[in-house]
């Protein structure tokens, strides 16, 4: 959940420790001053303890100690917090509080949306390559919306980069690890005229690769990434910042490559080997096909671009502000999805999309007056068009041919958003937000073709929504630390379209909007202050048409993948961030949480029984089911903290111990998922040593993840004949040291 404390990294005061890392001089960040004085602050964001949310707060500092280079370390750091490859690519799907789906198209909206300096990205694909020269992170969990930006279901990920500074600031880190695996990092900020500042920061990542081809002894899982990001800063006068921000990156990294678990369809034996050794191929006239070198490893050729603008001024009593932003996707993903030496699944994808979105907001000035408030108004415009291409020449007699999918998608949402708070009195606060949004999305062109077959050609389909989201809130700051909460929000996400392996008309039938009713009832509290800290919260979810993955029979082709609606479900659970700070040296952070939820009623297609009478007949038939009263899947348990050692080694160095680690619980990945349909659960250790002198201006650090080398799996599911697993990285031993000046 939520954490004011959370993960980030809290120095105690110098007076008690002056071995102690500062904060690092090229973290600052336009939200946030570094004041000093003579209170004692040995936990982080003493002043969001005041505020009635559940979110997850990092530093940029924490996020570098726990090894949070990509948005899925997040999970390692954040509760009820899940976030998975898709079939081992850059591409994530987000499930916060178990809410989130498996969009394997990438061409939906996620139920958590990822923020980066305030511009949401519709396509978390965007993301990838810029978790770097962080300022900080937060996660919030529930329906958002009637503060900034778009609506949405499960929450959000803000991701916040450093901006440019008013003196000199440069500096460096070097991370190598197991597996030739390299990461390096730059930056370099100061001012160039009189109100004037920029910001200059770029990273690479190299190696790393740890599976092997048991067949021909290839070595898969390389990364080879870089990326850039320019800032620059004008501020006329002391009321009025425009803010110019743009970003690249390049990535052709390796992917992870699947590993059998079952086989579906087919007698061929599975692949045999370690947890580390994969089978993948790549026939020449798929590479002819696809346009792409033979001998192609299953690997991504991406490339990023955008950038945005970022303008406020302080009218005195009020304050506007304006964010515009631009970002571009070119994509080129192969992946080897049977995850044999055979061609059964082998699918190469292309995107080539584009986004565009403003938003404008007034917000009172003073944040001690009693009465807040925020009116804005918010504009997303996507283009994108895909193509999917599938070697299914081993898959016979069933197939035996290639083919490919192609298919453009418009997008267009406009949403008004408010919100109001009042203190009341007696530490009693009340507010009320309000969201009205407006989707318009449509398919087209969608054309299925078999080389040296059929092609069909299939109509386009759009859909629209028009719908309300808000939230109702009471908070009592009970004590100077004690406060409780109780929120009602609704939350509101589009409907959307299933378009890959397209074969009939009824799969371009738009899925529904979801929408859900969350009530929370939080705590944060510091009964100790500067030695305990707990913050927890407890929720309950009415769902109405939640989105999930289901599974559609095509006759005499067999089971595909499509996102359907669940009518009505359910899901309630809890969360709870506890810091302690016992004794002088020891800080221990540990997160929890703990999520069920059921169907109540969802009708669809039974994938497990459904293939189990294929493997008995040699037939396909559709086996209806409805999942009502089934649980949902999610992981029940979710465990994440750490614990460091802080000793001074003199007046001038310092250094610190400890471990981390992470426990998740089983999840289904089909509903109703049991067997090899579950993800097993799964237990990491981490360790780490980082010596530094008092100045903060550099350290240097050893750390292990997957101390006990543990074989995990990420995620998993199913393109054609197997069942697969992505395997999660073994144990890496590295290095790192970074200066700051």
């Amino acid at each position: 959940m939520l954490s004011l404390s959370q993960q980030a990294y809290a120095a105690p005061s110098v007076a008690r420790h002056t071995h102690a890392r500062r904060p690092a001089k090229a973290m600052p960040t336009r939200a946030e001053a570094i004041t000093v004085n003579a209170q004692r602050r040995d936990f982080p964001y003493p002043e969001a303890q005041h505020s009635p949310d559940a979110d997850t707060r990092l530093t940029g500092t924490r996020l570098i100690e726990r090894g949070v280079v990509s948005l899925r370390g997040l999970e390692r750091v954040a509760p009820n917090l899940t976030i998975q490859s898709i079939n081992g690519t850059a591409s994530t799907n987000f499930y916060l509080r178990g809410v989130g789906f498996n969009d394997f198209t990438q061409n939906n909206m996620p139920s958590v949306l990822s923020y980066f300096d305030d511009v949401p990205f519709a396509f978390s694909t965007m993301t990838d390559g810029m978790m770097f020269d962080l300022a900080g992170a937060e996660v919030t969990p529930g329906p958002v919306g009637t503060r900034h930006g778009q609506s949405d279901t499960g929450g959000e990920v803000r991701l916040r980069t450093n901006d440019p500074t008013d003196h000199w600031h440069y500096g460096a880190r070097q991370d190598i690890a197991s597996y030739a695996r390299s990461r390096s990092e730059a930056y370099v900020s100061g001012p160039l005229a009189r109100g004037l500042s920029f910001r200059l920061a770029g990273q690479t990542q190299q190696g790393g690769g740890w599976q092997t081809d048991p067949v021909n002894g290839a070595h898969l899982g390389d990364a080879d990434l870089w990326a850039l990001r320019g800032k620059l800063k004008w501020t006329p006068d002391s009321h009025t910042t425009l803010l110019v921000s743009g970003h690249f990156t390049q990535d052709d990294s390796e992917v992870v490559n699947p590993i059998p678990v079952d086989r579906l369809v087919g007698k061929a034996p599975l692949p045999t080997g370690s947890w580390q050794q994969t089978q993948w191929s790549m026939r020449p006239e798929f590479a002819r096909l696809i346009g792409r070198k033979p001998g192609l490893k299953p690997s991504e050729h991406n490339q990023f671009w955008g950038a945005d603008v970022h303008f406020s001024h302080d009218f005195g009593p009020v304050t506007f502000s304006s964010i515009s932003a631009f970002e571009t996707e070119r994509q080129g993903e192969y992946t080897d999805q049977d995850g044999t030496a055979l061609a059964q699944a082998d699918t190469y994808r292309t995107i080539d999309a584009n986004t565009f979105t403003q938003e404008v907001r007034l917000q009172s000035s003073h944040p001690h007056d009693r009465l807040q408030w925020t009116v804005g108004a918010f504009y997303q415009r996507s283009r994108m068009q895909q193509r999917f291409f599938f070697d299914y020449t081993d898959y016979v007699p069933q197939r035996g041919y290639m083919m490919a999918t192609h298919f453009g998608m418009d997008q267009e949402n406009t949403s008004e958003f408010g919100n109001v708070s009042y203190r009341v009195g007696h530490g009693v606060t009340l507010w009320v937000g309000l969201l009205h949004e407006i989707d318009d999305r449509s398919i087209s062109g969608l054309q299925s073709v078999i080389f040296g077959g059929v092609s069909r050609d299939f109509h386009g389909e759009s859909t629209a929504a028009a719908q309300y989201a808000g939230q109702a809130g009471v908070s009592w700051q009970a004590a100077a630390h004690e406060l409780v909460y109780f929120k009602i929000s609704k939350g509101f996400k589009p409907g959307g379209f299933t378009a890959n392996n397209t074969q009939i008309q009824a799969q371009l039938n738009p899925f529904k909007p979801e929408t859900v009713l969350t009530y929370e009832l939080g705590l944060k509290s510091d009964p100790i202050p500067n030695r305990i800290r707990l913050n927890a919260a407890a929720f309950y979810n009415d769902y109405h048409n939640q989105q999930l993955v289901g599974t559609v029979l095509i006759p005499d082709y067999g089971p595909l993948s499509e996102i359907t609606n669940a009518p009505k479900s359910e899901s309630w659970g809890f969360e709870a961030t506890l810091d302690i700070h016992p004794f002088a040296h020891l800080f221990v952070t540990q997160n929890l949480g703990w999520q069920r939820g059921n169907f109540q009623n969802f009708p669809t297609v039974n994938r497990a029984a459904t293939n189990a009478y294929y493997a008995r007949h040699g037939v396909w038939k559709a086996i209806e089911d409805n999942f009502a009263g089934v649980d949902n899947g999610q992981p029940k348990l979710t465990l994440n903290g750490n614990a460091e050692w802080r000793q001074a080694l003199g007046t001038h160095y310092g250094i610190d111990v400890g471990p981390d680690w992470l426990y998740r619980d089983s999840q289904a990945i089909t509903p109703g998922g049991t067997g090899f349909y579950r993800l097993p659960p799964y237990f990491l250790l981490g360790a780490h040593a980082t010596f530094h002198p008092a100045s903060g201006h550099w350290s240097a650090t050893v750390y292990a993840t997957n101390l006990l080398n543990r074989r995990y799996a990420e995620s998993g599911g199913m393109a054609t004949t197997t069942y697969f697993y992505i395997p999660g990285a073994p144990r890496f031993i590295g290095g790192r040291v970074s200066c700051d000046f």
